[in-house]
């Protein structure tokens, strides 16, 4: 279901421009535009092209030609093609939907999220641009806006199982397991699936029941292999099991029909850290902050590859920026710690150190039953 429902989504975005457009009376666009609609996108690209030299303030066939290099594969040039014709027509949703669009596609997925979020503030019926971005905020890990967006269309559709996937996926994310319960329940009246299984597996993931979510996980790869994050979520639940091979088989399956998995990169980074390939660990760490730019936990790995490779000075730049972004980031501390030693700052160092065990105990005191002493 949900890799069909992504498909569609994206699918009825990019044809919307051209959907029931009447030939217009200009003889160089309308060529143009029907060498688009019988399918020569080469070609029309070409023709688009020629007549924006002689018209470069036409927002109709520069809205096309970005519609013709979507197509095409060619996001980047489409994305200069929506961005003009928006300088022109600010308020043309279409466009800038077609624009998040290729933003998406070239896992641009905060700059989506925020064409998205324009949309739906000027059109919130809009229930495709509500749903891609729903999908935007789900990637970033931003759940409680997914349920802030999803929430009161489901008293409206509760049989929408598009919906109630991703409202119950980011309910179990948020650490509300009763509520993605009764979504997942709702799912599993159909009969056994891929979605409720990936579901199931989630909320036990959450709980820590790493052995019972291996087993719904792995259900739900058996299901139905081509469900968006199930490769995922089974190799975290392969790394909590102790099987390191199995979960890096299980991220590479992800990246292989999504490329810009956020927790596939990462993980499958961390792993190959740890097999000490840094060159490859570093380009699945670059790929994940492309798709979460400032993540601090993508940040920290590329520190501390800086730091295994003796670019001692670039980790230094890379902690200490990281710990004045998110300052209560313990790993950062110790890192850093090490980092100043190695450069002989031996005063930093100590500091470091102080502010690791200061912030430890902070945790530690904060944990349900601790007592002050």
């Amino acid at each position: 279901m949900g890799a069909r429902i992504r498909s569609l989504w994206l699918g009825l975005a990019v044809a919307g421009l051209l959907a029931g457009q009447s030939l217009p009376p200009d003889a160089g666009l309308r060529r143009a535009v029907e060498l688009h609609q019988s399918g020569d996108l080469e070609n029309a690209v070409s023709e688009y092209r020629v007549y924006l030299k002689q018209h470069p303030d036409s927002v109709l066939a520069r809205s096309n030609l970005g519609v013709a290099l979507s197509r095409l594969g060619r996001y980047e040039e489409a994305i200069a093609e929506y961005t003009q014709a928006l300088k022109k027509e600010p308020g043309n949703l279409p466009i800038r939907i077609n624009l998040a669009l290729a933003y998406y596609k070239t896992a641009q997925i905060a700059t989506a999220a925020e064409q998205l979020t324009e949309v739906v503030a000027k059109q919130p019926s809009n229930r495709q641009a509500v749903f891609l971005l729903a999908d935007c905020n789900l990637q970033m890990g931003e759940d409680k806006k997914v349920i802030a967006l999803l929430a009161p269309l489901e008293k409206q559709s509760p049989d929408d199982k598009s919906l109630v996937y991703l409202l119950g996926t980011a309910y179990i994310r948020d650490k509300q397991p009763e509520r993605g319960q009764a979504l997942v329940n709702r799912i599993l009246r159909d009969g056994d699936s891929a979605e409720a299984r990936l579901l199931l597996g989630t909320t036990k993931m959450n709980a820590q029941d790493f052995a019972d979510a291996l087993v719904d996980l792995q259900k739900a790869v058996e299901l139905n292999p081509k469900l968006p994050d199930v490769y995922s979520y089974y190799g975290l639940a392969l790394l909590a099991t102790g099987d390191m091979n199995g979960a890096a088989d299980a991220f590479r399956k992800e990246l292989e029909s999504n490329p810009n998995d956020f927790v596939s990169n990462l993980q499958l980074g961390v792993v190959l850290k740890q097999d000490q390939n840094y060159d490859g660990a570093r380009r699945y760490f670059e790929r994940a902050l492309h798709v979460r730019p400032g993540d601090p936990g993508v940040r920290y790995q590329i520190a501390t590859l800086d730091l295994l490779a003796g670019s001692v000075d670039e980790a230094r730049i890379k902690l200490e920026q990281l710990i004045k972004d998110t300052p209560h980031f313990v790993e950062a501390h110790v890192s850093l710690a090490t980092v100043y030693y190695r450069l002989k700052r031996k005063a930093d160092g100590d500091r470091e150190r102080e502010l690791v065990l200061k912030l430890n105990a902070e945790s530690q005191a904060a944990q349900p039953g601790a007592k002050l002493p």
